[in-house]
């Protein structure tokens, strides 16, 4: 049976995708007491992210609002894959870092990092409010425009 949070991404048209592996030394989730981190999640579709290069050197800021909201998706599957499948056991949003591949000049981090920011407003409501940071850097990996973690307190 769905709970709630499984029915409000039905309701929003979201279906989760299957967690990618690690392509590193790292564990993509960690539970320590009533906390869940989610390491940094790309906006990988088809084993390839959906919007590569740098924001203010010719990637568009719109798609890449879209890779954040992707990469916000991402945190979302594997989340639920921590939990057992069981997303309802988020407390809470505590924490989300979005990075942006930029350009020196580059200083609209925040309007990008907004599209993972909005999804889990809408996917979480109340629960989805969150303290954040929005960082940009030089590059990504595999040259990917953005990555989001997130922290989430659960039950």
């Amino acid at each position: 049976m769905a709970g709630q949070t499984d029915a409000r991404l039905a309701e929003l048209g979201i279906t989760l995708p299957t967690p990618t592996p690690p392509v590193a030394n790292y564990v993509p989730a960690v539970i320590t007491g009533n906390q869940l981190f989610i390491s940094g999640q790309l906006p990988m579709v088809d084993g390839k992210p959906s919007v590569t290069g740098q924001l203010g050197a010719g990637t568009d800021a719109d798609a890449a609002k879209e890779a954040a909201k992707l990469c916000a998706i991402n945190v979302l599957a594997q989340a639920k894959t921590a939990l057992g499948g069981d997303l309802d056991r988020v407390v809470r949003l505590v924490k989300v870092v979005g990075f942006v591949a930029s350009a020196p000049s580059f200083t609209e981090q925040p309007k990008i990092v907004n599209g993972a920011s909005d999804f889990f407003v809408e996917a979480l409501g109340d629960r989805g409010r969150h303290a954040r940071s929005a960082v940009g850097v030089a590059a990504l990996p595999f040259g990917a425009s953005v990555e989001v973690e997130a922290i989430f307190e659960i039950a």
